[in-house]
């Protein structure tokens, strides 16, 4: 380990108050929303989560995702060619249980089954929007008091673009997913200018094989997947240099079943394909907590900064300092000795606005534990 303790960081999004919830969804339902309502109500709930994240202690924080309707889907307002919804199948795992999967995954706010369409041509028209965003976070920065050690802004991945937008103007995938990657090029380099660290948010790394196109297709076709999005992330981060980006993936921001999950050692060697020196992936799901040795069996690259899901996301109960130090004391032995390590929940507590499988003083609660986890881990392995 290259640091004097364990450090801590979230996953990007946080709760939101019911306010901003509420013209959230009047903005999805294509309600006009005054702009003077609009940016009281975003200015407010960042200061807000940026406060309570420096009460809580986090070494590494950002503005909660406050403005924005979820992880993947906000960029339909930051991208052209995009043109109404369409009902997509949801997961494989969830496929089995529709039951479970009709009654789960439908909020006032956001239907997870209806998927933005792609009409025509994608280009990047969101700067207004992103650098507005930008400028609320470094405004309610400023307004605390006491400094952060880091800050961090989120960014879909290309391919999580390409795998929950539904694709009806462009004749080849290849051609689509590039087309995303040059889009969402213009939005990186827009955090990178800042200074802050890049979080690219990519799921999809791990959860191809659930997809319809991919859930009957062998492993290596499932990596060959996964290795074409690390192309185009990488393409789509050329300016960008690699010590200023982390990346997020996982099995899914939601309760299912997780029976068909891929193997996280299969994956990690091309993961490590990418352009980034900061890994998040989940360690805290119940269904993957296991995987820890594939850290010992497939070593982070030199100089890679590994930060383990040692809090979980998809229930209220608090996770025990204790056991989140355990978890993190079994990722830090299993990778290598100077392995740099900071703790963070699973995934973010708000990717879905409207779908928060954890009531919202419980996720500050969770928060709380996991500094403290870090703090026993640190007296642990130091």
């Amino acid at each position: 380990m290259t640091d004097d303790r364990i450090r801590t960081t979230h996953i990007g999004s946080l709760p939101r108050p019911p306010e901003l919830l509420d013209l959230l969804q009047r903005k999805q339902e294509g309600e006009d929303v005054d702009d003077e309502e609009w940016e009281r109500a975003t200015r407010e709930a960042t200061e807000r989560v940026v406060e309570r994240q420096r009460e809580v202690g986090l070494d590494s924080i950002n503005d909660g995702e406050q403005p924005r309707v979820s992880f993947n889907w906000y960029v339909a307002n930051r991208l052209s060619g995009i043109d109404g919804t369409q009902e997509t199948e949801l997961w494989a795992d969830l496929q089995e249980y529709p039951e479970y999967a009709d009654e789960t995954f439908k909020t006032d706010v956001i239907d997870l089954s209806m998927h933005p369409v792609v009409t025509g041509p994608i280009e990047y028209t969101g700067h207004a929007e992103a650098e507005a965003e930008i400028e609320e976070f470094l405004d309610a920065l400023e307004a605390v008091d006491g400094d952060v050690e880091d800050t961090f802004m989120t960014s879909a991945s290309p391919s999580i673009v390409t795998s929950t937008h539904v694709d009806e103007y462009y004749e080849d995938y290849e051609d689509y997913l590039f087309a995303a990657a040059d889009a969402m090029q213009e939005e990186y380099e827009l955090v990178a200018e800042t200074g802050m660290t890049l979080q690219i948010d990519a799921p999809e790394l791990l959860t191809v094989g659930q997809t319809a196109a991919y859930a009957d297709r062998s492993l290596e076709e499932i990596k060959d997947a996964t290795r074409l999005h690390i192309e185009a992330l990488n393409q789509a981060l050329e300016n960008v240099p690699a010590e200023q980006v982390r990346l997020h993936t996982c099995w899914g921001s939601y309760e299912g079943p997780g029976h068909l999950d891929t193997a996280l050692v299969e994956m990690l060697p091309v993961i490590y394909e990418a352009d980034i020196s900061g890994l998040s992936v989940e360690q805290a799901n119940p269904r993957h907590q296991h995987e820890y040795r594939a850290f010992a069996e497939e070593p982070l690259p030199d100089d890679w900064t590994l930060i383990p899901g040692v809090v979980d996301v998809k229930t209220n109960i608090i996770d025990h300092p204790e056991t989140i130090a355990d978890r993190i004391e079994r990722v830090a032995n299993a990778a290598p000795d100077d392995t740099d390590i900071v703790a963070a929940p699973d995934c973010g507590f708000g990717t879905q606005a409207g779908l928060g499988m954890v009531s919202p003083e419980l996720a500050w609660a969770k928060l709380e534990a996991l500094v403290e986890g870090a703090e026993i881990a640190t007296e642990r392995l130091y």
